[in-house]
């Protein structure tokens, strides 16, 4: 296939402007409510049809180009789908993913990869699935797949994940980002939850209320930073360095920081940097 011929994608970055646990459900899987941000940070991907099939490739040489990737289970989820409405794939497809975004570090990167390759088998094989199809296919593969389905740049999520409403895009802010080189496990950190230090009452009025976007928490930093004491160290230093706010997001280890001035943000990063190779500026999307 020819270079013109490659669907090219590009999956934001998150962060998480607050993350409040509001309990958790018979099954396991905890509530919450939470305001979360796409950034222009990307991952890159190029679909182009094959004859049949699957195959991924990841020319970092560091993620898996099998079902222990998200992107691979999400083609394979989409094509199930069309064989249960019995419809015959027009093609297989392969996939290249260029990984900008650090991984397993709350920014849900895999998730915004899996929701670019279920968008982009739609657009490839015109099989004409409706956003809120696509968005349940989704949620099979993750809570934070939904979000990135949808084409809104920040939503207020509640339920697991799924439950999205629109919200406004956080404004005249620059966004820091410092990941301290490490993984961490989301399935990890929520087995590690004691719920029983979380004021669920007063989480689930504020869930009524929508939430006040001013009031940055995560809940789930309890258990991160625990294991992980550097996580709060850089939430210290970012905030030395001029941020208004200093948060880690989702379940961790990337801390954020919201700076309004760009000499600020600009010196920040070069402090950053030298030792965190991770570190970026990055502007909220819009719209």
């Amino acid at each position: 296939m020819s270079a013109e011929e490659c669907l090219r994608l590009s999956a934001p970055a998150k962060i998480n402007l607050f993350l409040r646990i509001t309990g958790r459900r018979p099954d396991g899987y905890h509530t919450l409510v939470t305001l979360m941000q796409k950034l222009a940070l990307y991952d890159e991907l190029c679909l182009e049809r094959i004859g049949q099939g699957i195959v991924l490739h990841c020319p970092d040489g560091k993620s898996p180009e099998n079902r222990n990737n998200l992107v691979y289970r999400a083609a394979e989820l989409f094509f199930s789908q069309l064989n249960i409405r019995g419809i015959t794939p027009p093609c297989g497809v392969r996939i290249t993913l260029h990984k900008h975004i650090p991984v397993a570090a709350g920014l849900g990167g895999g998730s915004s990869d899996a929701a670019a390759t279920l968008y982009g088998l739609n657009q490839l094989t015109k099989a004409g699935l409706a956003a809120a199809e696509l968005a349940a296919l989704g949620l099979q593969l993750g809570a934070d797949v939904p979000f990135f389905v949808h084409h809104d740049s920040a939503a207020l999520a509640q339920g697991i994940g799924e439950e999205l409403s629109p919200a406004e895009a956080l404004q005249g802010n620059i966004v820091l980002l410092v990941n301290p080189g490490f993984a961490v496990s989301t399935r990890w950190v929520y087995q590690n939850l004691n719920l029983t230090s979380i004021d669920l009452e007063d989480n689930l009025q504020s869930s009524r209320d929508r939430c006040n976007d001013a009031d940055f928490v995560n809940d789930l930093e309890r258990v991160t930073l625990a294991q992980y004491p550097v996580i709060e160290e850089l939430k210290k230093e970012v905030l030395q360095q001029g941020a208004a706010v200093a948060l880690m997001s989702g379940s961790g280890p990337t801390v954020f920081g919201l700076f309004t001035d760009q000499a600020r943000a600009s010196k920040a990063l070069r402090y950053f940097q030298p030792r965190f190779k991770d570190s970026y500026l990055v502007e909220p999307l819009q719209g």
